[in-house]
C-alpha cells in the first residue's frame, strides 16, 4: 500500500513538473498590473518613449539594438511581452545567440535581411526577409540575422513573449569569458594559440 502510494506521489509530482515546463515564461500575476508600491500612478506609467530617437537618429555604425523590456520599461512586468528595435547598418551582423525565456518574432520594416536558426538536432533553417516580412525564431535556439547589403542599412522589430527574454550571445559567452583555454581548445578541435587569438578579439577595449 505504501509502495502505490509512493508511485501516485511521485507521478504526481512528475505531471506537475511537466505542466509547469508547458507553460514556462512569465508568471502569470492576480492583479490588472504590476505597479511600484506605496506611489500613485497614472498614463505616463504605461508610456515608453524611448524609442522616439529613432526617429532623429542616422544610420548608426555599428550593429545596434534598441529595448523596451521590463528593465527600460517596469510596466511589463507580469504582460508577458516586451520590444526590441533591431538596426542594421550595411554588411552587419547580429552574431548567433539565443533569448532563454522567449520565441522572437522578427518583422523587416526597412531593407532585407538574411536569418536562420538550429534546432536541437542541429538542422539549419534559413530564409532571406524582404520588406514587410515575420520570421519566428522559436524560444530558447540559436539564431542569427545578416545584413548582407553592401550599401544600404536594415531595421526590424522583435516581439517577444516575455517581459524579460534574455539574451546569451554565443561569441560573448564563449570568449568574452574565463573559460579555460584547454576547455575551449578541445571542444573546438584547435589549438590553445588560436583561443588566445579569438579571445583577444573580445577583451574589454582600453
Amino acid at each position: 500500500m505504501a509502495s502505490t502510494s509512493f508511485k501516485i506521489v511521485v507521478l504526481f509530482i512528475a505531471f506537475a513538473v511537466i505542466a509547469q515546463m508547458a507553460m514556462a515564461g512569465d508568471p502569470d500575476i492576480l492583479t490588472d498590473f504590476i505597479a511600484p508600491t506605496n506611489q500613485s500612478i497614472d498614463g505616463n506609467y504605461f508610456t515608453f518613449t524611448g524609442l522616439r530617437v529613432l526617429f532623429f537618429q542616422g544610420a548608426p555604425g555599428n550593429f545596434t539594438v534598441l529595448k523596451a523590456a521590463v528593465k527600460e520599461f517596469p510596466a511589463l512586468e507580469g504582460q508577458s511581452v516586451s520590444y526590441a528595435v533591431l538596426k542594421y547598418p550595411a554588411g552587419s551582423v547580429n552574431p548567433p545567440h539565443t533569448h532563454p525565456r522567449a520565441a522572437e518574432l522578427l518583422f523587416v520594416i526597412q531593407g532585407s535581411l538574411n536569418v536562420g536558426f538550429i534546432d536541437t538536432t542541429n538542422k539549419l533553417f534559413t530564409q532571406t526577409l524582404q520588406l514587410g516580412d515575420i520570421f519566428v525564431f522559436p524560444k530558447g535556439l540559436v539564431h542569427f540575422q545578416f545584413n548582407s547589403d553592401s550599401q544600404d542599412p536594415a531595421v526590424a522589430v522583435s516581439a517577444f513573449g516575455s517581459c524579460n527574454a534574455g539574451t546569451v550571445s554565443i561569441p560573448n559567452n564563449l570568449f568574452g569569458t574565463d573559460i579555460d583555454d584547454t576547455i575551449l581548445a578541445k571542444s573546438f578541435k584547435t589549438d590553445v594559440d588560436t583561443i588566445k587569438a579569438l579571445k583577444a578579439g573580445f577583451a574589454p577595449k582600453a
